[in-house]
């Protein structure tokens, strides 16, 4: 017996046995955010193979994804600091990597067929929004304590995804690929970036609960979202999530005007 098991030997022996730490991952949750990273990468791939439709739409699931995993985890009990990190990656992938290929696959390399220039500002462009979704998931991860629970700091990465993506659904969707089509991809793209990185507040919708009670009319709004957004998918989700990105200025004019204060979450962190 060496003198690390007599060692351990004394202090089951004192204190009783020794527990050690089980080590893994909890399972349900974590599949959930590889369902993540994995629309990512298919949307990638997808944007590569010239499949524009179909990157846009894994986007798309790739949001499903990332909105349950949370959840889960949440409701099962089962958070870790592993799953947190884990989430951070693949939505890094997922929201900030995929989109910018997809803009790239789809229009920077047909831009730079009229003009070289073009051409050289769209892939600074798309980089810009690669680097804002990187820098808002930093962000994010390192305010928790400092932002009202209630707000999202800057414009989430899976809604400014869902704003790229979407634009390119409906372009994709109708054909579009002319110079017009393309010189707006750019600026919206931009705007996504800039939204992500901006210091505008968004409600996060925290307050809402899939488990109390709601006033009986807005019980229908729910299948009223899903028979509208059956209509036509690309551009109601466009119109849906432009919206939204939108809102994060016009609140802040409106609270500008209001004279309220800026969603700040106590000095404590509660």
């Amino acid at each position: 017996m060496t003198d690390h098991d007599a060692s351990a030997a004394g202090a089951a022996g004192s204190d009783g046995p020794v527990r050690r730490r089980r080590r893994g991952i909890y399972l349900l949750p974590n599949l959930l955010t590889t369902g993540t990273l994995f629309s990512g990468f298919y949307a990638i791939i997808g944007a590569i193979d010239g499949h524009y439709e179909s990157a846009a739409q894994a986007v798309f699931v790739a949001m499903l994804f990332d909105g349950l995993d949370g959840r889960v985890a949440r409701w099962t009990r089962t958070t870790s600091g592993f799953g947190k990190e884990y989430d951070s990656l693949s939505d890094m992938v997922a929201f900030g990597v995929a989109p910018a290929i997809v803009v790239y696959q789809w229009g920077v390399t047909r831009i730079a067929e009229y003009s070289l220039v073009w051409g050289r500002v769209g892939w600074v462009v798309t980089f810009l929004y690669a680097v804002a979704a990187a820098l808002r998931l930093a962000r994010f991860n390192t305010r928790t304590t400092v932002v009202d629970k209630r707000y999202f700091e800057g414009l989430p990465s899976p809604a400014a995804a869902a704003v790229v993506a979407g634009f390119i659904w409906c372009a994709a969707s109708f054909g579009l690929s002319g110079l017009a089509a393309l010189m707006v991809a750019l600026p919206v793209t931009a705007a996504a970036a800039m939204l992500m990185v901006s210091q505008f507040y968004y409600s996060s919708f925290k307050g809402v609960s899939l488990t109390g009670r709601v006033r009986y009319s807005y019980v229908p709004l729910v299948p009223l979202t899903i028979a509208l957004i059956a209509l036509h998918p690309p551009i109601v989700l466009l119109v849906l999530f432009g919206g939204f990105a939108l809102s994060g200025p016009i609140a802040a004019i409106g609270r500008r005007l209001r004279g309220r204060p800026i969603p700040t979450a106590p000095e404590h962190g509660v």
